[in-house]
């Protein structure tokens, strides 16, 4: 059975997840999260992508991009696997595959789950108990989008912008959004359209992507047709 395309088009952010092989590490020391990042930040720049926010853990990453031309993200993906990969066999000796085989993606409506999309990734190291506050994590977006961190990666969403006035704002408006828990649905969501490869969005959205890429863009509902006001999600395990 050939494999379902995946959900992409240009000017639509993107949250990505990819994963170590059965959830074995791909990160093993500093330096490979600081390599892995300088290769992210000139290929997404090459390809016309723009990063919005990245987590960096042990066994997994997540990334948020909008692409300016649909194969965006996809190319930034198979460039940054096989040039990490590469230095992964060869600095520690192994061979074969580092990651799961396809990285998991969800088309994202900005206006409503774009910043909510930002805060999932960068709380990751606090659910995982690797942290007691974002800020103490090295390897993600946090302490620029939330801090005023000088992070040559991020580019910031104009939704982040429209924040405030001013980067003191910016930074001010961002930190508060953190003081709220995000709401349990609104993450089984995430996780379901991420790993499943569907678009987060309203059914309206949903309904506008699948005009556009000509296919249905939701989780399918076996034995009865699907409502406004059931997406279908099936929960899923993985932060």
């Amino acid at each position: 059975m050939p494999r379902r395309a995946r959900i992409v088009a240009a000017g639509y952010p993107m949250h990505v997840i990819l994963r170590g092989i059965d959830r074995a590490a791909v990160f093993f020391a500093d330096e490979d999260r600081r390599l892995f990042l300088e290769w992210l930040g000139a290929i997404a720049a090459a390809e016309g992508v723009a990063l919005h926010a990245y987590v960096l853990m042990t066994n997994h990453l997540h990334l948020l991009m909008t692409p300016a031309r649909r194969e965006g993200v996809p190319a930034v993906m198979k460039r940054l696997g096989q040039r990490y990969v590469q230095h992964v066999n060869r600095t520690y000796r192994r061979s074969g595959a580092l990651f799961e085989g396809r990285f998991r993606s969800a088309l994202i409506e900005a206006d409503t789950y774009l910043l909510a999309c930002q805060r999932y990734i960068e709380l990751n190291p606090v659910r995982a108990s690797m942290v007691a506050v974002p800020g103490d994590y090295p390897w993600s977006s946090y302490r620029a989008n939330a801090l005023g961190a000088s992070d040559s990666l991020v580019m910031p969403h104009v939704l982040y912008q429209a924040l405030g006035g001013s980067k003191d704002v910016r930074l001010a408006a961002y930190r508060e959004l953190f003081e709220d828990v995000l709401d349990a649905e609104l993450l089984q969501r995430l996780r379901a359209c991420t790993n499943g490869g569907f678009v987060l969005g309203s059914p309206k959205f949903e309904r506008q992507i699948a005009a556009m890429i000509g296919r249905r863009t939701w989780r399918g509902a076996p034995g009865r047709p699907r409502t406004e006001t059931e997406p279908g999600e099936q929960r899923e395990l993985a932060l």
